[in-house]
């Protein structure tokens, strides 16, 4: 049985309360990339858990398998994985063909990692060129290869994996705040056009998240200021209203509900999920 989540409504002539509502993606077929490893691995779980076939895409065909292996399977599907390296787009562009040829892809995750950190003075031509191949340009093949079954099905779920900083540029991450950003304009057009389809297409943004790119980041911080990480660590939180960093499962709850018939009327919009440090709506 699929998991329930709780919402709050309010009947008519009476005062709010909890009802359960399922969110059932059984019969649905979803795609995830970057899924072996940090948020891509949460939602691909939590997908599953919801009862959606789960398709797995990342570069690493023994963490694909371990992966795929340890996918729930509550109502009985037959999860399954290809391969591609986002940072060479024809794999992309033929492992998207493969797929199509042989699957009805109804939730496509658009997640990949990076880019690098670093500030944007430092960033060389070649790192913008290959942050926008892995990021938009990626995101666009699987867009354009899996639409067209969407529309047949006449349902469709896009959502994209992004940062906080499409709405406020980040410290240090010059070559990502462009190039999210990008992604950001991209979908929202996207889903302009592809509303009438019956496809959504949405962002969830994630703040400071438990991840290796977390890691990654105050592991680098650390370095470069001549601070303990535990210091950084501790900047980074009193940052966040929450007190604490999220957990790549509370993102995936955001991705799920999106993916979900419940979200079938939001569209070309994003979804916050960095426990109140955007400074903006």
């Amino acid at each position: 049985m699929p998991g329930a989540f709780l919402f709050v409504v309010n009947p008519k002539g009476g005062g709010a309360y909890l009802r359960p509502v399922i969110i059932d993606l059984s019969g649905k077929t979803a795609l995830v990339c970057g899924s072996t490893q940090g948020i891509g691995r949460a939602i691909a779980r939590q997908l599953a858990n919801a009862g959606a076939r789960v398709i797995l895409l990342a570069r690493n065909r023994e963490a694909l398998q371990q992966t795929c292996d340890e996918l729930p399977r509550p109502a009985g599907q037959q999860h399954r994985f290809f391969t591609a390296d986002f940072s060479m787009p024809h794999s992309v562009v033929e492992a998207a063909a493969a797929i199509a040829a042989e699957e009805q892809v109804h939730i496509l995750i658009n997640n990949t990692g990076g880019p690098p950190a670093g500030p944007i003075t430092q960033a060389s031509h070649q790192a913008f060129q290959d942050a926008f191949s892995q990021h938009l340009l990626n995101n666009h093949t699987l867009a354009q290869t899996f639409i067209p079954g969407m529309s047949q099905a006449n349902y469709g779920r896009i959502i994209n994996v992004i940062s906080t900083s499409v709405k406020v540029p980040l410290h240090n991450l010059g070559v990502s705040n462009t190039i999210r950003a990008a992604v950001g304009n991209w979908s929202k057009t996207l889903a302009n056009e592809t509303a009438k389809l019956g496809i959504t297409v949405n962002n969830v943004l994630p703040g400071a998240t438990t991840t290796e790119r977390l890691s990654s980041i105050i592991s680098n911080k650390a370095l470069k200021t001549g601070h303990e990480e535990e210091s950084v660590r501790k900047e980074m939180l009193a940052e966040i209203p929450a007190g604490r960093f999220g957990s790549p499962d509370e993102v995936a709850y955001a991705a799920v509900f999106l993916a979900s018939p419940q979200a079938a009327y939001i569209t070309g919009t994003n979804m916050v999920v960095d426990g109140g440090r955007t400074p903006n709506l």
